[in-house]
């Protein structure tokens, strides 16, 4: 009986301690921390500081960070507080927290700035190309190999979107910021927080509303893309994996990384039709004509193409190392249309082809890359190793030569 009675007091007193501990992180972090990363750790001027933000990020990287300040980030250092404070603080912040988001916060979000310099010397809107530069926290307007203005936009996370005019381009952050440049008037317009985590953005298909899925709180947020107003907040139960727009009809698809659904968005009524799948879709593209969804399942070890028209899972293939489908590229060659894919992990892409969908090839690239591309007008497939190369790989017979950059950076 004294056994039984002592197992409880036991829990009590290392459950009290570690409660003692977190309200001292929690004293601590709203003294020094709040200011910038907000009460409710969502973020303000600095990141979130949540656990979907810190889980792969080490203690004593963490440690570090506070106690010496991110000069690069403006983050002060805080050489004052003993190791043992910091603990407490890291202890506090690695706590979920219960984060109340809506329209409102949205609204009072909106920070227009018009930043608008002069019209830049653009020659061919279809030439320009936005560059987002590594750890500079920067983003280059570019024509051909001229650098046509420079702008400032933090943590960029899941793909730039051009307007179907090609002069505005649309700028997502990790923590939940999407900006706009206006290349027209030659400035940065302004920006908006739709969430605290977002996963990706896109545009419909007209370009008026901006698609915006997150993961925290759990959702599809729709702007008005001229003026960052909030038209609707659809909340999810599910994380979404991406959502992207059909060009072709007024519609855009998003997938569930934890369940088997693809979801259809009407964009211009906003109501939701969900379809069943086997599996839960990881990653995933849709195909040029817009007829079919490449989507990974099984944490990456199935390839499987749904039919958009029939609702029919039509081909599947094992693989090894989770397709990186959002990465990928397509080229038309002899009559055919193929893909090629890099794999998250491992040192190979593959080449399937489309249509009647099978695999072709693995190619060995020496090195995890994140991104293939092409162009019609050149034979090659280029892909970074996760190294200091540049990866040719030709379409025509798939041999691969290597081009080395600057020696111990990586591309």
């Amino acid at each position: 009986m004294n056994r039984i009675i002592l197992l409880p007091l036991t829990l009590l007193i290392v459950f009290g301690a570690f409660a003692g501990e977190l309200a001292k992180g929690s004293k601590l972090y709203q003294e020094h921390c709040a200011s910038c990363h907000g009460v409710d750790r969502a973020g303000t001027v600095a990141p979130p500081l949540l656990p979907l933000f810190l889980k792969k990020i080490p203690e004593k990287k963490l440690i570090k960070i506070i106690k010496n300040g991110l000069p690069a980030t403006q983050m002060p250092a805080f050489p004052n507080l003993s190791e043992s404070d910091i603990k407490e603080i890291i202890a506090y912040i690695k706590t979920p927290s219960k984060i109340v988001w809506s329209d409102e916060k949205i609204s009072n979000s909106i920070q227009i700035k018009k930043n608008y310099k002069k019209k830049l010397p653009v020659k061919n809107i279809k030439n320009i190309v936005a560059v987002v530069e590594r750890g500079h926290q920067k983003v280059w307007i570019m024509e051909e190999t001229e650098i046509l203005d420079k702008f400032n936009f933090r943590n960029v996370h899941g793909g730039l979107k051009f307007s179907p005019s090609g002069w505005k381009i649309y700028v997502p952050s990790r923590d939940g910021w999407v900006g706009r440049y206006d290349i027209d008037k030659g400035g940065f317009f302004g920006k908006v927080r739709a969430c605290v985590y977002l996963r990706n953005i896109s545009l419909d298909r007209t370009g008026r509303y901006i698609l915006v899925s997150c993961w925290l709180p759990k959702s599809i947020v729709i702007l008005d893309a001229e003026n960052f107003r909030p038209v609707k907040f659809i909340n999810q139960e599910g994380l979404i994996s991406a959502v992207y727009e059909l060009y072709s009809q007024n519609k855009a698809v998003f997938t569930f990384r934890d369940k088997p659904l693809i979801g259809f968005l009407d964009t211009k009524n906003f109501s939701i039709n969900y379809k069943k799948i086997k599996e839960p879709y990881e990653d995933f593209f849709i195909d040029p004509f817009e007829r079919y969804i490449v989507g990974t399942s099984r944490k990456g070890t199935l390839l499987t193409v749904y039919d958009i028209k029939s609702g029919e899972e039509i081909f599947s293939y094992p693989i090894e190392g989770m397709p990186h489908l959002a990465s990928a590229t397509y080229w038309y060659k002899d009559g055919k249309f193929l893909f090629a894919t890099p794999h998250i992990g491992k040192p190979y892409i593959t080449v399937w082809q489309m249509y009647n969908w099978k695999f072709i090839k693995k190619i060995n690239i020496k090195g995890n890359g994140f991104f293939v591309r092409t162009h019609p007008t050149t034979p090659y497939l280029w892909t970074d190793n996760g190294r200091d190369r540049v990866i040719l790989v030709d379409k025509n017979d798939y041999s691969v030569r290597s081009i080395e950059t600057i020696k111990g950076k990586r591309v």
